[in-house]
C-alpha cells in the first residue's frame, strides 16, 4: 500500500494492561474490565498529544482516564458513579478541570436515541483534587466540549476557556477563572456565574484544529456555503479571520463535526451517505479544503480540492475499476507527515487529526500517517505507463526524508530504464522535480515561481481519471494585522491577486546573456571586469555549497579545471534566479532568497554529479580514464551513453553542468567513437572541444597516420583562440601550416598595398621561388612597422621566416617530396 500508518497509541497495549493491574490490586480481578471491554474507547486527543479515554466497570460506573504521550503513563481523572453514556470530554492543560457531556444509558447498555424528554448533561468538574461538579447545560440536544490549549509561558493559567458545541448549531465559549486553595488544590472562582459568549451560530459543519487552536465552520447563506475561520488566542480574545465561498452542496438539515473528539452517536457504517469535508493548512501559508460529495455510485468516486492560497480548485473523478475496490465507508482525507511507519492500514473509519495523526476510533489506535516509500519505490520499478512513472516519481521525491537514499534508488532506476519513457525525459524530470522539492517548504508560492516538472502540460489521457481545474474566489480577510501563519496566507493571497500570469522561471534570459558573453570572448571584447567577476563569484559560492554536500571522495574526474564557460552559466543563473525571486517574494528577506538560490542551483549540479558517480561506481571505472592512449571498454561505452543523455536533458533546459563535464565527455567520445562518428558529434554540438581535453589529446597521442588525422580534424574545428594555443603544442608541419595561416591572416587584415621595388634581393631568401619570395618580402615589411609589432607582440616569435619555412614544407608534402 502507498500509505503507511505508525501506531503512536493503542488502547489494548497502552491502557488495558494497566487497568487490569489496577483492578487486580483493588481485589476485583481482571473480570471487572473484561466484561465491559467494549466500553473502553478513546474520547479525545488534546493539543499536547494526551489522549482521554473512558470505560465502565461491571456496575456501569463511568471512568475517565488520560494517557500522557510523553511519559507513556496512565492517569485516572474522574469517576461518575452512574450508568451514563459519554458524548464528549476534554481536560484543561493543567489537568485540574474536566468537562464532559453525558446522556442516560438504556437498560440494554446502549445510548439513548434522544427521545422527547431525554437530557444531555454538560458538566464541569474540579479534579485536582476531586471536588465540585457544576452543570453547564441540561438540554434536549447533544453537546460537545473542548478546552482551549494556548501556547503561553505562565503556568498554571489563571483562566481557562471552554468551547461548547451544540447540536442546535451554535458554539459558546465559557471563561473559567480558577484559584488555588489548600496548597495545590484548584477550585473554580465564582462558579455560580461563569461568563460566556456566543462564538458562532447557524452553521452546518465545523472542524476543530487542535494544533493551531482554530475553528472552521460553514454557514449557509441563500443556499450558498460560506467557510469561516476563528482564531483563538492565549487570552480570551478571538478573531474571525476570513470568509470564503465554497462551491459545494451542503444541506441545512445536516450537521457534521470534525475533530471534536470521538463519539459513537453516529452510525459509522452510514458515513458514505454524507459529504466529507476537511480543511488542511501548513506553515507555508497554504489553505486547502478537501470535499467529497455523498456517494451516488459504487463505480466511481469524485472529490475536489480547493487551493484557496493559489486561487483554483481541482475536481477529480476516478473509476474504481473492479468490485473489490468498491467504496463502502466514504473517503478520508489525511494530512501526511514525514515519519517512519509500519506497513498496516485499518479497515474501520479513520479520523484525520492535526500533525499527521490518524485515529481509528473502532480499535482505539492513534497513528501517524506517511507515504510508504518502500512500496512507492517498488511501484516505480514495476510501472509500465508513463503517467504512473511520473506520478510515483513525484510522490517519492515529496517524502523529503532521507533524500540521499531515495535519490540513489531513483538514479539506479533511471540508469536501468533510461529509454523507457516516451512522454518525458527521465533525467530532465528527475533534476527539475528533485531540485524543486528540495526548496518547496520555503514558501507556499514556489510552484508558481519555479518549474516542478519538465513537462509544461500533460496532454496524454489517463484512463479512468478525469480532472477539471477552475478558478475560485479568494478568501476575504477580516483582519488587517497579521503574524505567523496568517501573514504567510495573506502574502500568498496577495501574490495570487497581483502576480503576472506567467511567472515561472526559465533560463531564456540566461541563455541570451551567456551566448552574448561567449561571443564577446571570441571577438576579444568583454564586459567590465567587475561584472564578470561578480558572475564568477556567484559560481564559486554554488560550487562551494556543492562540495559541502559531498560526503565521500569523488570518483569522477570533475572539478579539475576552471571551465569558465560553465562557471559563467552557473553564475548567470544565480544572478537571474535571484532577481526573479526578489521580484515575486517581497515578504522574504534578501539573504534567505540568496540562500534558496544557491541551494537550488547547487542541488541541480549535485544531482548530475550523483548520476555520474552512480554510473562510474556501477561500471567500476577509475580516474585514469582521463587518457586517450587506451581503447574503450564496454563499461566506458555505457558511461559515455549516460553522459550523452545527461547532455541532451540539460541542453534543452539550458541547465549548467559541473565544470569538467565536457572535457570528460569528449575524452570518452574520442575513445569510444569511430572518427566519422566523433566528428559528427562535434559538428552537431554533442561533444564540446575544451582546451583541457584537446591539450591532453595532443600530448597523449603519437604522430602515427591515424593519430595525425584525428589531431588535424580536431584542430581545424577549434575556436581560433584555443586553436592557436593548441597548435603550438603539436610539433608537426600541419600545426606549423595552421599557425602560419593565422599569422598571415592577422597581418593582412588591415594591409594597404604600397609601391614596392621590383628588384628582389635573392640573397635574403633560402629558396629562389619568386612568388614566395615576393610574398615573404611583403610580410617582412608589415612586421617591421611599429604598428604591427605592437599589435602582434607575444606570438611566440612567429614571423615571415617561419611562414616561409612552413610554406615550403607544406609544398613539399603536397608534391610528395
Amino acid at each position: 500500500m502507498a500509505l503507511r500508518l505508525a501506531a503512536d497509541f493503542d488502547l489494548r497495549k497502552d491502557v488495558l494492561p494497566g487497568l487490569r493491574a489496577a483492578a487486580g490490586a483493588r481485589g476485583g480481578g481482571a473480570g471487572i474490565l473484561e466484561n465491559n471491554y467494549e466500553s473502553l474507547r478513546v474520547l479525545n486527543v488534546e493539543r499536547n498529544g494526551n489522549i482521554i479515554y473512558t470505560y465502565k466497570d461491571d456496575k456501569g460506573n463511568v471512568f475517565f482516564g488520560l494517557f500522557d504521550c510523553h511519559t507513556r503513563q496512565n492517569e485516572h481523572l474522574y469517576t461518575f458513579e452512574k450508568d451514563l453514556q459519554v458524548v464528549s470530554c476534554s481536560v484543561n492543560r493543567e489537568r485540574t478541570l474536566l468537562a464532559a457531556s453525558l446522556v442516560q444509558s438504556t437498560k440494554e447498555g446502549r445510548r439513548n436515541e434522544l427521545q422527547p424528554g431525554s437530557k444531555c448533561l454538560t458538566l464541569l468538574v474540579e479534579i485536582h483534587p476531586v471536588n465540585n461538579v457544576k452543570v453547564l447545560k441540561a438540554v434536549d440536544s447533544y453537546i460537545w466540549v473542548q478546552f482551549l490549549h494556548p501556547h503561553v509561558e505562565s503556568n498554571p493559567l489563571p483562566e481557562n476557556h471552554l468551547l461548547l458545541i451544540s447540536e442546535e448549531k451554535y458554539i459558546e465559549q465559557f471563561h473559567i477563572q480558577v484559584i488555588q486553595e489548600d496548597g495545590n488544590g484548584v477550585v473554580i472562582k465564582n462558579s455560580g456565574h461563569l461568563p460566556r459568549e456566543r462564538v458562532a451560530e447557524d452553521f452546518v459543519w465545523a472542524q476543530w484544529d487542535m494544533s493551531e487552536q482554530r475553528l472552521y465552520y460553514v454557514e449557509l447563506k441563500k443556499s450558498r456555503s460560506i467557510l469561516k475561520c476563528i482564531q483563538f488566542y492565549a487570552d480570551e480574545n478571538f478573531n474571525l479571520m476570513f470568509e470564503a465561498p465554497l462551491d459545494i452542496a451542503l444541506s441545512d438539515s445536516g450537521f457534521n463535526l470534525v475533530n471534536f473528539g470521538c463519539t459513537d452517536l453516529q452510525d459509522q457504517e452510514k458515513l458514505s451517505e454524507h459529504p466529507t469535508l476537511c480543511v488542511f493548512t501548513n506553515h507555508t501559508g497554504s489553505l486547502c479544503v478537501c470535499y467529497s460529495p455523498k456517494l451516488d455510485s459504487w463505480e466511481q468516486i469524485t472529490y475536489s480540492v480547493f487551493y484557496f492560497h493559489k486561487g483554483h480548485s481541482k475536481t477529480f473523478t476516478a473509476a474504481l475499476g473492479s468490485a473489490d475496490s468498491r467504496v463502502t465507508k466514504g473517503i478520508t482525507f489525511l494530512n501526511l507527515g514525514n515519519n517512519e511507519v509500519v506497513d498496516m492500514l485499518p479497515h474501520g473509519p479513520l479520523q484525520s487529526l492535526s500533525g499527521s495523526l490518524v485515529l481509528d476510533w473502532c480499535s482505539g489506535r492513534l497513528y501517524r500517517a506517511d507515504l510508504n516509500r518502500s512500496y512507492l519505490l517498488e511501484f516505480l520499478w514495476d510501472a509500465w505507463l508513463d503517467w504512473e512513472k511520473m506520478a510515483v516519481l513525484h510522490c517519492v521525491l515529496s517524502c523529503r526524508q532521507d533524500t540521499r537514499f531515495l535519490e540513489t534508488k531513483i538514479i539506479q532506476w533511471i540508469s536501468e530504464n533510461i529509454s523507457a519513457c516516451h512522454s518525458f525525459d527521465l533525467i530532465q524530470e528527475f533534476i527539475i522535480a528533485s531540485s524543486y522539492w528540495s526548496i518547496y517548504p520555503e514558501t507556499g508560492n514556489m510552484d508558481k515561481l519555479l518549474p516542478y516538472s519538465s513537462v509544461l502540460t500533460w496532454n496524454t489521457e489517463i484512463p479512468g481519471i478525469t480532472l477539471v481545474t477552475e478558478e475560485i474566489a479568494l478568501p476575504l480577510m477580516r483582519v488587517h494585522s497579521f503574524k505567523g501563519y496568517w501573514e504567510k496566507l495573506h502574502s500568498n493571497l496577495e501574490y495570487v491577486k497581483y502576480s503576472e500570469p506567467h511567472s515561472h522561471y526559465s533560463n531564456s534570459v540566461v541563455r541570451r546573456e551567456w551566448h552574448s558573453l561567449i561571443s564577446e570572448e571570441k571577438t576579444g571584447k568583454r564586459r567590465s571586469m567587475a561584472y564578470v567577476r561578480n558572475i564568477l563569484d556567484n559560481a564559486i559560492k554554488v560550487i562551494s555549497k556543492l562540495e559541502a554536500r559531498r560526503l565521500e571522495p569523488r570518483l569522477t574526474p570533475l572539478f579539475q579545471e576552471e571551465d569558465n564557460h560553465q562557471r559563467l552559466l552557473v553564475g548567470l543563473m544565480v544572478s537571474e534566479l535571484k532577481d526573479h525571486l526578489l521580484r515575486h517574494l517581497r515578504g522574504i528577506e534578501k539573504k534567505r532568497i540568496e540562500q534558496m538560490v544557491l541551494d537550488y542551483i547547487s542541488k541541480q549540479l549535485d544531482l548530475i554529479c550523483q548520476i555520474l558517480e552512480a554510473s562510474w561506481r556501477r561500471h567500476n571505472l577509475h580516474p585514469w580514464i582521463f587518457h586517450f592512449n587506451r581503447r574503450a571498454s564496454a563499461a566506458e561505452f555505457a558511461v559515455f551513453h549516460i553522459m550523452t543523455r545527461i547532455l541532451e536533458a540539460t541542453h534543452s533546459l539550458f541547465l549548467p553542468l559541473p565544470p569538467g563535464f565536457h572535457t570528460l565527455h569528449t575524452v570518452l567520445g574520442v575513445r569510444c567513437l569511430p572518427l566519422h562518428n566523433l566528428l559528427h558529434y562535434i559538428d552537431n554540438g554533442v561533444l564540446l572541444l575544451t582546451e583541457t581535453a584537446v591539450t591532453r589529446l595532443m600530448k597523449d597521442l603519437d604522430n602515427t597516420e591515424k593519430s595525425e588525422k584525428l589531431k588535424f580534424s580536431i584542430i581545424v574545428r577549434l575556436p581560433p583562440l584555443i586553436g592557436q594555443k593548441i597548435c603550438r603544442l603539436w610539433d608537426h608541419p600541419m600545426s606549423s601550416n595552421i599557425i602560419s595561416r593565422n599569422h598571415v591572416k592577422r597581418l593582412l587584415q588591415d594591409y594597404k598595398k604600397q609601391p614596392r621595388s621590383s628588384v628582389i634581393d635573392k640573397s635574403s631568401y633560402s629558396v629562389e621561388f619568386l612568388p614566395l619570395n615576393y610574398f615573404t618580402g611583403i610580410l617582412t615589411d608589415i612586421e617591421s612597422s611599429s604598428q604591427a609589432l605592437n599589435a602582434f607582440e607575444g606570438h611566440d616569435n612567429v614571423d615571415a621566416k617561419f611562414v616561409e619555412e612552413a610554406a615550403l614544407k607544406h609544398t613539399m608534402v603536397l608534391l610528395g617530396l
